[in-house]
Order: C-alpha cells, then structure tokens, then sequence
C-alpha cells in the first residue's frame, strides 16, 4: 500500500515536473503559429496589392486614354485652352 501510494506520489510529480517544463514552449509555439497566420494572410494581401499595382503600371504605359485620365484627376493637367475649375465643398468649412 505504501509502496503504491509513493509510485502514485512519484508519478504526480514527474507530470508536473513535465508540465512545467513544456507549457511554456507550447505556449510560445502557439503564438507563433497564430502569428504565421498572419503574416501569411498579410502577405496574400500584399501579393493581390502588386498584382493589381503591376496591372495598373501596364495599363499606364499602353493606353493613352486612361494616361489622359490619371493626369487629368491626380495631377490637375489640362488641356491646352481649356479652364480648370476647382469644387470647394462647403462640408470643410
């Protein structure tokens, strides 16, 4: 009886022994893993981002039209004889 009730000790002893070793890996192995998900959904983001920049880089430098609008709308040009005109929102004020 005594001899179980000390094997019963011992064996308690060495689980917490055990559990108090390796929970804090597992522990930081968890939050590694939650954090390679992420960067790999960031990543996924930034990869659709490129592709969607690239395909707009292409479009600039093969469609006059759509250069004529990127200049028109972010760089304020305009023809020549043409009036720009400036919308103030009166939200601002």
């Amino acid at each position: 009886m005594l001899s179980l009730l000390r094997k019963t000790f011992w064996l308690f002893g060495i689980t917490i022994l055990l559990i108090v070793l390796f929970l804090p890996g597992y522990t930081k192995l968890q939050e590694l893993r939650d954090k390679n998900r992420e960067l790999a959904k960031n990543i996924k983001k930034l990869n659709m981002e490129n592709t969607l920049l690239q395909e707009q880089l292409q479009r600039l430098e093969r469609d006059t039209l759509y250069q004529e609008k990127v200049a028109r709308e972010k760089m304020g040009v305009v023809r020549k004889g043409e009036i720009p005109v400036k919308i103030i929102s009166e939200e601002g004020n």
